[in-house]
């Protein structure tokens, strides 16, 4: 949410009287977003969490402190990722674009699903991507442990992923009040790119 689509998107739910809840990576660009969506919008009810997505920890801690409020949650947005990076492992020995962009918002709905059901009706929003052509699922090497690393194909690998997982989650959750959705947001210059 502190910057991006994330920002434009927490704008216009406070904007539309939303309490919402921003977390960040990094706790002074976050502030200094929801300084300004407060200013903008006149919405105070804007509020900043520390999480990483690529750590899992960190994803746990901010799930975990949200379910325990027994606050809940009507929409869950997961926007946040990283794009055709070097390779890089993150927990342990997993590739970091799936592990971030799918593994990390996968754990994040699941340890929410009290809050969303609490929420419901509720929805789950996954921003996928054109990306999703790049590459299908690789069941046998999600990794890249055998095959040559392509920051691409990474990357397309796990927006599939969360198309794939917004389709499961939407046939889990739905007859308790639950949606999940997939959404590619269109070809917009962020400083993702």
């Amino acid at each position: 949410g502190a910057q991006g689509l994330g920002e434009g998107m927490a704008s216009a739910l406070a904007a539309a009287g939303a309490r919402v809840i921003m977390p960040v990576r990094s706790r002074k660009a976050g502030e200094e977003a929801a300084a300004d969506i407060k200013k903008s919008t006149g919405n105070n009810a804007v509020e900043v969490a520390d999480m990483d997505l690529g750590d899992w920890n960190s994803v746990r801690k901010f799930a975990d402190a949200f379910v325990a409020t027994g606050s809940p949650l009507h929409i869950l947005i997961n926007n946040a990722g990283i794009m055709a990076t070097p390779e890089r492992r993150i927990m342990g020995n997993v590739e970091s674009q799936f592990g971030t962009n799918h593994l990390g918002h996968m754990l994040l709905v699941s340890h929410l699903v009290p809050a969303l059901l609490k929420g419901k009706p509720a929805r789950v929003v996954a921003l996928s991507s054109i990306g999703h052509r790049r590459s299908g699922i690789k069941f046998d090497d999600p990794n890249f442990e055998t095959t040559p690393y392509d920051k691409w194909e990474a990357y397309g690998q796990s927006k599939t992923a969360n198309s794939l997982f917004a389709v499961a989650l939407n046939r889990r959750l739905e007859s308790k009040g639950v949606n999940a959705y997939a959404v590619h947001p269109g070809g917009l210059v962020t400083t993702l790119q």
